[in-house]
């Protein structure tokens, strides 16, 4: 049989079918889930299992009656990924949602550049989820809006616990593997039990002493809303990293730099020192925001040091 892993805790994998009942049905009988354990061959192999993989196993037991208990199954094999992140060890998502508190904790925009350029170096769709903007009197988040739906981004606005914006949200997850993303107390637990309208994940609170998020989600678990849908609720991303893209080749993903490039007067231009820079000449003329540079400076040097520190 042909399934996707939806946990794991320890050596032992919850693997959901893929087939062609009615997903809904499927959750209510429980039976496309099968607990699974993987070959030898994999620990042999050094081959790691992740949440996301698509995998054929074998059934070893299929004829429990017992609804409560999950059926048991070997993994023979695992189909090529599309996607692979190290961090946390998810494969095949096709979207990121990034969920950004407007409010307590306050808006991290330098974690979202990065993980959006991540996203763009992945190939795979990214969300912005602008939450809590009930507890946003002065409506600021609405200059992340337009800062972000101007360089091209779907941004949607969302207050989980009152559950605005959660029907447009559900939409937009539609036909993907969505992992959702952002630091710790921004929501997207909340988020994820509102639109399964119910307690599926554990929800944290935020510290009132220091205003930063309890991180509560500690592994990465796939949710499923319906056929060809799923939501991975993920650990906070508090040590996200993006060592993966080179300093050199950043600026290719800051969407809005990418035209702006073609004007650089040096090839290999690092848009810092040189003069003549495309993407310097943007931000005068209004085509780039500062503030994007800004955190582009950082991100890049982030990136060089960690480099530099290889090097020796």
């Amino acid at each position: 049989m042909r399934g996707i892993v939806i946990e794991k805790v320890s050596n032992l994998y919850k693997v959901s079918s893929l087939d062609s009942l009615d997903s809904l049905e499927r959750l209510e009988n429980n039976d496309n889930l099968y607990e699974a354990v993987a070959r030898g061959k994999f620990k042999k192999d050094d081959t790691n299992i992740v949440v996301g993989d698509i995998v054929e196993f074998t059934v070893l037991d299929d004829s429990s009656n017992d609804k409560s208990k999950n059926k048991k199954a070997v993994i023979e094999s695992i189909e090529d990924r599309k996607v692979y992140i190290k961090r946390p060890k998810i494969a095949n998502i096709t979207q990121i949602v990034f969920v950004v508190s407007s409010k307590s904790p306050k808006p991290d925009l330098l974690m979202l550049d990065k993980q959006l350029a991540f996203a763009e170096f992945l190939g795979i769709n990214a969300l912005i989820v602008l939450n809590k903007i009930d507890l946003d009197d002065k409506k600021e988040f609405e200059n992340i809006k337009t800062l972000y739906e101007n360089i091209g981004y779907k941004v949607i606005e969302t207050g989980a616990k009152e559950r605005i914006g959660v029907d447009e949200l559900r939409e937009c997850l539609e036909n993907n593997i969505n992992a959702f993303s952002g630091n710790s107390g921004v929501g997207k637990s909340t988020l994820i039990n509102a639109i399964f309208s119910s307690d599926v994940t554990k929800e944290g609170e935020v510290s009132k002493k220091n205003k930063r998020g309890k991180n509560t989600t500690t592994t990465v678990k796939l949710y499923e809303i319906n056929n060809n849908t799923y939501i991975a609720d993920t650990p906070g991303f508090s040590t996200f990293s993006i060592e993966e893209i080179s300093s050199s080749k950043l600026a290719n993903y800051f969407i809005e730099f990418r035209k702006e490039i073609e004007n650089c007067e040096f090839v290999g231009c690092t848009h810092i020192k040189e003069e003549n820079c495309g993407i310097k000449e943007g931000i005068e003329k209004g085509k780039i925001s500062k503030e994007r540079y800004e955190r582009f400076l950082k991100i890049y040097n982030e990136l060089k040091e960690r480099e530099d520190r290889k090097k020796w």
